[in-house]
């Protein structure tokens, strides 16, 4: 039977609702979509450049936490407010994920909690 634990961490925003950053079951970390948001001040950085950076490093946080890298990621998924930025948030995500990326979807969604410009959750396989 596989063991299910909450991770979390001060390095990240804290859930803005009734979530965990992730959950790892087993050798499956699930994180929660992160947003741009500064994790010290808890403010959306402005411009899709800027949220897409915060957004990669809030879940590398998450993932280091659970003692886990962005190379762990099997499956990411990216949700736009506007799909004008597709290309934009497609290069910063190639600079992070440089080898071997993940399997990856991408989605314009109606809105992002907070007013959002991209929100991106990840699936990574980790040792137990």
């Amino acid at each position: 039977m596989s063991k299910r634990s909450v991770v979390n961490t001060s390095n990240a925003p804290a859930a803005i609702g009734p979530y965990s950053q992730a959950i790892r079951a087993g050798q499956f970390l699930f994180a929660s979509g992160q947003l741009g948001l500064d994790p010290a001040t808890g403010e959306l950085r402005v411009g899709i450049e800027a949220q897409t950076r915060q957004v990669l490093a809030n879940l590398q946080a998450v993932l280091a936490e659970a003692g886990a890298s962005l190379s762990n990621v099997v499956k990411a998924t990216i949700f736009l407010a506007d799909l004008a930025h597709f290309a934009t948030v497609n290069q910063l995500y190639g600079e992070v994920f440089d080898h071997e990326p993940p399997a990856r979807s991408t989605i314009q969604v109606a809105a992002l909690p907070k007013g959002g410009l991209v929100e991106i959750e990840v699936i990574a396989l980790i040792g137990d």
